[in-house]
């Protein structure tokens, strides 16, 4: 109690900060609200041109996946509203008092953007093996002679799996004609 006979939580200015502190969880409640009414959206303005055989068409899985987040949104609201709060992790190994390495970040993030500006030009296998050798460097892996060939055996497995298997094209570049 202050000496105006008003408790101190509950002064207008200091009381809502601390409300908000403890209920901050209600932000990911909005984040789920707004993103589930975003996909339901979609889905139900969603255009379908094609025969439907049967009770599933392409507009379900959307509408299933918008009403989900909607009703996991407000249970998971009505959860935090009533004192519910989330459990800190258990496993992290972080030591929060140590400055953030930026080497890494600048180094996974340089190979990323590399990526993306390279693929058309150079084709998946190649940006691929660069993206997985350049992320194994940047997080530390020191094996010149192992990692570009771990690297390159992934890019092609991968590639091979999404382009011939899976029917998803991926750039090829100059090694179209060979793989």
């Amino acid at each position: 109690m202050t000496t105006t006979g008003i408790p101190e939580q509950e002064t207008p200015a200091g009381g809502r900060r601390s409300w908000l502190r403890e209920h901050s969880e209600l932000g990911l409640c909005v984040l789920l609200l707004a993103l589930g009414a975003l996909v339901l959206t979609d889905a139900l303005t969603m255009d379908v041109e094609i025969t439907q055989r049967g009770p599933v068409g392409p507009k379900t899985v959307p509408v299933v996946v918008g009403i989900g987040l909607l009703v996991v949104a407000v249970l998971l609201a009505v959860d935090v509203l009533r004192g519910g709060r989330g459990e800190a992790e258990g496993g992290e190994d972080i030591d929060l008092s140590e400055p953030a390495d930026w080497r890494t970040v600048l180094l996974l993030a340089g190979v990323f953007l590399a990526t993306a500006v390279l693929i058309e030009p150079l084709g998946f296998p190649i940006t691929g093996a660069l993206l997985f050798w350049g992320s194994a460097y940047a997080l530390g892996s020191r094996h010149f002679d192992r990692d570009p060939l771990i690297a390159a055996g992934l890019s092609v497995v991968t590639y091979e799996v999404f382009n011939n298997l899976l029917g998803v094209p991926l750039p090829g570049g100059p090694l179209m004609g060979v793989l």
